[in-house]
């Protein structure tokens, strides 16, 4: 029998340890699950369960980002206007609504709770808002171009034509509204209609909360620096958005580092008109790095579900399949052309699957972002600090940077508060 290398013990060992921890915290629950019994399960010592996770908050938080990668992502067919998308959206989110003869601890695995988890301490504080944050604003952009969708026939935008409203503050409210569904769930299963919430999330997409997008600190931001140096990007990550491979090598655009405590700073870089990649880095990768990589691809794969009930006419805007959704986009040129959203079908470089390859696709987005819709959003984090080192950037949870590259060089560069609004004001003749 041929010996193991040590990668594939350490992929067996962790697997056998998440498998350990899954039974753990479904049986007992996040507070009353012990390491010693995960261990002892496993054939571990708790050393080794300690040389694989730095904590049992490390170790939920693994548990439930195997699940994540793990769940069926079949996609919902909708209409194409905003309350469609709102109400599709609702029904995904419940599905994940425990039965009242699931046993509790896993109940609160299938709702993916974090109750009692993170304490309250401010870092983690900010996180948790943070991410929040980031969450509501992917939602956004999908139920932005869903809106703009609607007012426009085949979903195309006439040229000079203004963007849509905004539709953070909206996606907010159906996340607060899904949340306590969620949370009531956790604490009384079986309380309430799960379908008089779909309809009541319908009704919110009427709601016109006088939204608009213009920060009060914008007129104090210094203006970005010239750069001009060259940058070795690292090996490829992958994108939570789209799942697919980012090529930073090749990325045109901005890249935007934030700490896990300035994730609401992502708005900024979005509302710049250009494609970004926004690069999320932790002094504790395990911890809250993972919170991050677990709200925000379970936040996508959400999104990618939502199919427009014609999206696999022949021509027409997305695809169902793959993964496809409203606002996150494989076909080249759909997302942009429409008014911008989260591009989520090729990687960083722009490159697509379909019609028209890389310089096409960075045209398109260009252009898309010339009449005022929103970038294209690629989301890494940066669990060991590669791409922050690469751009000269320290690791912290305030961290707040952003840099325009081109052509494999950093042209302009800002940090603090505002900079990515600085960098996407940049003008090569200083002036903004």
């Amino acid at each position: 029998m041929a010996r193991l290398s040590r990668a594939e013990q350490q992929v067996r060992t962790r697997a056998a340890v998440l498998a350990a921890a899954r039974a753990e915290f479904s049986e007992h629950g996040y507070a009353e699950a012990r390491v010693d019994r995960i261990a002892e399960s496993a054939g571990l010592t708790r050393g080794a369960i300690y040389a694989n996770f730095p904590g049992k908050r490390a170790l939920y938080l693994a548990v439930l980002l195997d699940l994540e990668g793990a769940e069926e992502s079949a996609p919902m067919e909708s209409g194409r206007d905003l309350a469609d998308a709102v109400e599709a959206f609702a029904r995904i989110w419940l599905e994940r609504l425990p039965l009242t003869s699931d046993a509790p601890a896993d109940g609160r695995l299938r709702l993916r709770s974090l109750t009692g988890v993170f304490e309250t301490g401010g870092a983690e504080r900010a996180a948790m808002a943070g991410v929040a944050r980031l969450e509501g604003l992917l939602l956004a952009l999908a139920l932005e171009e869903r809106a703009l969708e609607g007012r426009v026939p085949e979903g195309r935008v006439p040229e000079g034509r203004a963007p849509g409203r905004r539709l953070v503050r909206l996606a907010e409210v159906v996340r607060s509204l899904l949340d306590g569904v969620c949370h009531q769930a956790e604490v009384a299963p079986g309380v309430g209609d799960p379908f008089d919430v779909v309809r009541a999330g319908r009704h919110l997409a009427s709601l016109d909360l006088g939204e608009a997008w213009e920060p009060p600190h914008r007129a104090f931001v210094a203006p970005a620096e010239r750069d001009g140096r060259a940058w070795d990007p690292p090996e490829p990550f992958t994108d939570l958005v789209g799942g697919d491979q980012v090529d930073l090598w090749r990325w045109d655009g901005l890249i935007v580092v934030l700490g896990t405590g300035r994730l609401g700073a992502a708005e900024e870089a979005v509302r710049s008109g250009e494609p970004v990649t926004l690069v999320v880095v932790s002094e504790r990768p395990a911890e809250l790095g993972a919170l991050v990589r677990l709200r925000v691809a379970d936040m996508a794969r959400c999104l990618r579900r939502i199919a427009p009930t014609n999206a696999a006419e022949p021509g027409g805007e997305t695809q169902t399949g793959g993964g496809t959704a409203e606002g996150l986009s494989t076909e080249a040129g759909h997302g942009t052309e429409a008014g911008g959203g989260i591009e989520a079908g090729g990687s960083a470089t722009g490159r697509s699957a379909g019609p028209g390859g890389s310089a096409d696709r960075d045209a398109t987005v260009r252009a898309g972002a010339a009449k005022g819709g929103p970038a294209a959003l690629r989301v890494v984090v940066d669990d060991d600090g590669a791409v922050a080192g690469a751009l000269r950037v320290g690791v912290a949870e305030q961290a707040e940077v952003a840099v325009r590259v081109r052509g494999r060089h950093m042209v302009a560069r800002a940090e603090g508060r505002g900079a990515a609004l600085a960098v996407a004001d940049y003008r090569a003749d200083g002036r903004r």
